[in-house]
Formats: structure tokens, C-alpha cells, sequence
């Protein structure tokens, strides 16, 4: 009896010790330590489009709360100069006393030069929405959603658009140096090899270098090129705005669809009146929240920038550092911020107040 009663005594001892263990585990997670001065930068692919606004937004309310006395940067080449006006910026970050530059990287791997100088003078940069391909010059990656989730999903919304029957799609893309843009694309032709979508043929992939003017063209030139395409996917908060205007601007909407990547507010007329009846997105004012959080953490020594350290971001909870998934052949860093959520006529007006 008195082995049984020890047993017990030692078993209900290592859970209480287990419960500790789970707690102290909880507890390693490193907080940043407020009101450290660092100067920072945000650096989006390109100034003046919605999305980008809203992770300054964002980014402002993580430095509010974090008390930074100096405020950071939201700069940003035109769109027409993304490649060499990132570029630019990044190559001046270290001479303009920058500890971090948080990035959306427009330029694919020619920003690699400038990035990995910065890093030589001291200075961090910290992807987000868009990473540097093969992960030199970065320091870690805050992807908005899994990359290859972002393919399924896109496969997912066309299948449920075409039907079974299926048909004819086109992509309209951003650039063609667009690191996100190209990543998601592959994952959806990835995902098309499933044979529940043998009946979606894509047809071609266009670029309208996030620019409205050149995707409504895009778009345009599509419907004439293929008079049997059913939908424009199109994985860009530009170019699916664009892409829906040129549809409803032709009287196309019953017979060609727009789906893809977009922000509710610009994209509620169009999905009211069935000329996008479902596309997806993740929240940038977040984006651009956990962003700020990670940077000033690795700025400040609070966090190393390591795989497997975990982190709390404000009110967004816990993250973990991770190796990159979606890169596995390159050395890169990754905290996913996750999740999607995809909109149509019962959800789109309530986001888009």
C-alpha cells in the first residue's frame, strides 16, 4: 500500500512538475522592452496604393505601443521606379543612420547587393509581404500567409467560380520580379496538378507592374485575345481592381469572372454585382503591426533573429521563428502571420467599413 501511495504521490509530482515545466516553457518567450530609441524605415514595393497604407497604419500603431521616440519612415519609390528606387533606398539606409529597413521586396534578387551592404554597416532588414528570393541580405521574412496556401487557395476559388465544368483562366500578374507574386503563381500550378481541377486550363500568365492603367490594358487585351476565358485571376490588389473595372466596363460580368487578391473597400462594388464574386486576403494592418514588432525586437537585442526563438508581438500573441518552407533550397528565415479569409457578397460589406 505504501509503494501504491508513493507512486502516486511521485506521478501526481512530475505532472505538477510537467505543469511548471509547460509554464516556464510559456514564459521563455522574449517581450521587447519598451521605449528604446530606433530609427527605422518601412519600405514598400512602391508609394499610393491602399494595401501599403494600411501596413503604415499598422506599423504606427506597434510603435505607438512599443513608445520608440523616434518616429519611422514609411518611404517609397513610384511605382514605375520600384526596382531602382528600392534600391536606391536601401543602398542610402546605413549613411541615413537606419538600425532596420522593413521591406516589400519589389526588385527579386538585384536588391541583394544593397541589402547585404546594409547588413555590413549595421543594419537589419526585415522582409515582409514580399521576401528577397534567395535570402541574402535578409534577416528574417514576416509572410503574411503560408505561400503555398496562397496557391491552394487561389486554385480553390477558381474551381468554385468555373464549377466542374471548368474553363479557360488567365493570370494577371504584378511584376515579374515580384518574389510573392511569383511564388504564389507556381503554387498554383502546383495545385492544378490535383486532378479535381483537370477541367481549369490556365492560359497565360500577363503583367500589369502593379500599375492601373497598364492591368486595365492587361485585362483588355486578354478578353480580346481569348473570346472563351471565363476569369481573370489575379493574385494583386491593383490588377484585380483593374481587371473588374475592365470587365464591368465592357458589360463582361456575366460572362467573365475576376478573382484573386484584393482589399474589401475596393473591391465591394465588384463583388455586389457578380463581377468578382469571391476573392481573398489577410488583414495589412496587421501585417504591418507584427512587422514593426519584429523589427524593433531584433533591433533591440530583445530578440537574435534565430530559428526556433519565439516571441510575443503585442496583441497579437506568440510567434516562433522558423526556417523558411517555402525556400527550402536557400538559407532564410520566416514568422508566419496567417490566416486568409476569402470574401464574397455575405462578408465584403461588413470588411469594408
Amino acid at each position: 500500500m505504501f509503494k501504491r501511495r508513493a507512486l502516486v504521490v511521485a506521478m501526481a509530482g512530475a505532472i505538477l512538475l510537467g505543469n511548471a515545466g509547460m509554464v516556464a516553457l510559456a514564459q521563455d518567450a522574449a517581450e521587447a522592452t519598451k521605449g528604446q530609441d530606433v530609427k527605422m524605415m518601412l519600405l514598400p514595393k512602391f508609394l499610393g496604393i491602399l494595401p501599403f497604407d494600411q501596413a503604415n497604419q499598422g506599423a504606427e500603431e506597434a510603435a505607438k505601443e512599443l513608445e520608440n521616440p523616434t518616429a519611422f519612415d514609411f518611404v517609397g519609390p513610384t511605382a514605375e521606379n520600384s526596382v531602382a528606387g528600392q534600391i536606391e533606398f536601401m543602398t542610402n539606409a546605413p549613411t541615413g543612420g537606419y538600425k532596420v529597413v522593413m521591406l516589400s521586396n519589389n526588385s527579386g534578387d538585384q536588391i541583394v547587393p544593397a541589402a547585404e551592404a546594409a547588413q555590413a554597416a549595421g543594419t537589419k532588414v526585415v522582409t515582409w509581404d514580399s521576401p528577397i528570393p534567395d535570402g541574402k541580405g535578409e534577416s528574417l521574412f514576416v509572410a503574411q500567409v503560408d505561400f503555398t496556401e496562397t496557391g491552394q487557395v487561389m486554385a480553390d476559388m477558381a474551381l468554385s467560380i468555373l464549377g466542374e465544368e471548368g474553363g479557360e483562366f488567365a493570370i494577371l500578374s504584378a511584376s515579374p520580379d515580384a518574389a510573392n507574386q511569383n511564388a504564389w503563381i507556381a503554387a498554383m500550378e502546383e495545385a492544378l496538378k490535383d486532378p479535381k481541377y483537370a477541367n481549369l486550363k490556365m492560359l497565360e500568365i500577363v503583367y500589369g507592374d502593379d500599375q492601373s492603367e497598364k492591368s486595365y490594358e492587361q485585362a483588355q487585351a486578354l478578353i480580346a485575345k481569348y473570346p472563351d476565358m471565363k476569369l481573370i485571376m489575379a493574385p494583386t490588389s491593383v490588377g484585380i481592381v483593374a481587371a473588374a473595372k475592365a470587365l464591368q466596363d465592357e458589360g463582361l460580368c456575366e460572362d467573365v469572372k475576376v478573382s484573386g487578391l484584393g482589399v474589401p473597400a475596393e473591391m465591394l462594388e465588384y463583388t455586389m454585382n457578380g463581377c468578382a464574386p469571391e476573392f481573398a486576403l489577410w488583414s495589412f494592418v496587421d501585417l504591418g503591426y507584427l512587422t514593426y514588432y519584429v523589427s524593433y525586437m531584433l533591433a533591440t537585442g530583445a530578440i537574435k533573429g534565430e530559428a526556433g526563438e519565439k516571441f510575443v508581438a503585442g496583441r497579437m500573441g506568440e510567434y516562433e521563428i522558423t526556417q523558411d518552407p517555402t525556400r527550402p533550397d536557400v538559407e532564410a528565415l520566416r514568422v508566419l502571420m496567417g490566416p486568409f479569409t476569402v470574401y464574397n457578397k455575405d462578408n465584403v460589406e461588413a470588411a469594408a467599413k
